[in-house]
């Protein structure tokens, strides 16, 4: 890479003016993007968010079209209107194809990776090497925000220019520390209204007060809240913005979202081995009862990982729902058969059934549970279609578990503690 690449032209003379936060990685990309707007958003700043869940200016939604000419036209009308913040939400796709070198990144973070779209990418190290792109291009003195825990994170460092600044953030989670944290939990913990994250010792942790208060659930946001905080503070926002900002900011949409109670059913996006794991390891912490989970895998990507998947819901859950996700061209049985396989590899006793009717696979898990259950619905989060060959059939596990609740139509499957599922006591606010 030549020095005249670097930092790369800002697109217009209107766009001199933004400040452009980058995200990626395979999970916890849209809720770090949603928790370092909300840091920004504390500190008084005029905010546009672009992320796979939408477009939103200070949290009201916006149209962001497909192209990057109609996304350059929607920073380019936010910044005529005095916005200054841009945080992006940055997919491998859009990286592979040179995004990073038509629009201007001046802060990169970097969540962590694991196996997915390698159907798009070819290899493993085609998408880690996409996923660099956004740090390679970033002009000298820029800060880039990397995952202490994560080897990929270390291959960036190092791949990027010296001249960029590092910080580093971990969650005990993920592993051991690979280089000294900047920021660090020393403990979290989590209930059925948040998550307290303990920080360890540092500078950083000191200015923050030696702990954060999160109202979304999971070690996951825990370990994108500390990233938020890093690119926060690397961003120049008093430790008081970014405190209030993590506090307050409301859970995403598809993101292990809270919808009932009694039992607890959540909708989450997770969809690759890692983040089924870790979805089920908080419905863990927060289960008396059981773990019930639905989940499925998308058709045209990434088979290898089924196995695994089957391997993380059977190690995960105490009830395994294998159903439905986005089949496209392939078929479903087929599908299926692999997740299952992986689910008996890992645990020879695991309590699988298979619905592939989506709408009745969550009717069925929400039948059989008690009140000290949680329920997870997982793979489509947000989405609100289904792709099934070539058609885009309208379904939302968002909207099948409303219905449900609404119509307290779920009871326990033991008969001794029937258990109507009741709507929780708060709501998720548009970002």
């Amino acid at each position: 890479m030549t020095s005249a690449s670097r930092p790369v032209a800002a697109a217009g003379p209107w766009a001199e003016a933004l400040f452009t936060h980058g995200v990626t990685g395979t999970n916890g990309k849209t809720s770090t993007c949603a928790l370092l707007a909300a840091c920004l958003r504390a500190d008084g700043r005029d905010v546009l968010l672009v992320g796979t869940t939408g477009a939103f200016r200070n949290g009201v939604p916006v149209a962001k079209g497909k192209s990057f000419a109609e996304f350059c036209a929607l920073l380019e009308s936010a910044a005529a209107e005095g916005c200054r913040d841009v945080v992006i939400e940055t997919t491998s796709f859009g990286l592979r194809n040179g995004y990073a070198k038509k629009w201007r990144f001046d802060l990169g973070v970097f969540t962590n990776l694991s196996p997915d779209h390698l159907q798009t990418h070819g290899t493993w190290e085609n998408y880690l090497a996409a996923k660099a792109q956004l740090f390679l291009h970033l002009g000298p003195g820029r800060p880039m925000v990397l995952n202490a825990a994560d080897p990929h994170a270390v291959f960036i460092h190092r791949a990027t220019p010296p001249d960029v600044r590092r910080l580093w953030f971990r969650a005990p989670s993920r592993g051991p520390a690979l280089v000294p944290a900047d920021l660090e939990a020393a403990a979290i913990e989590l209930d059925g209204d948040g998550t307290r994250v303990a920080l360890a010792p540092s500078p950083l942790a000191e200015a923050l007060g030696g702990s954060l208060q999160l109202r979304m659930i999971g070690e996951i946001f825990a370990e994108n809240a500390l990233a938020a905080a890093c690119a926060a503070a690397a961003a120049g926002l008093e430790p008081g913005a970014i405190v209030r900002g993590l506090a307050t900011c409301p859970g995403v949409p598809g993101r292990f979202e809270l919808l009932a109670r009694e039992p607890m059913v959540v909708v989450d996006y997770a969809h690759s081995p890692d983040a089924l794991a870790r979805t089920c390891a908080t419905a863990r912490r927060l289960a008396a009862g059981r773990v019930i989970l639905v989940f499925g895998a998308g058709g045209g990507s990434t088979p290898s990982k089924r196995g695994p998947m089957g391997a993380a819901a059977a190690l995960g859950a105490d009830v395994v729902v294998v159903t439905n996700d986005n089949p496209r061209h392939e078929d479903p049985h087929a599908i299926a058969a692999m997740l299952e396989q992986g689910a008996r590899d890992a645990r020879a006793d695991a309590a699988i059934v298979t619905v592939l009717d989506r709408r009745a696979a969550i009717e069925h898990a929400i039948a059989m549970a008690h009140r000290a259950d949680v329920v997870v619905i997982a793979g489509m989060g947000h989405e609100v279609g289904q792709r099934i060959g070539d058609a885009d059939v309208p379904f939302s596990d968002r909207d099948e578990v409303l219905r449900i609740t609404a119509t307290s139509a779920a009871s326990s499957g033991g008969g001794d503690d029937p258990s109507p599922v009741h709507a929780p006591d708060c709501t998720t606010p548009a970002l």
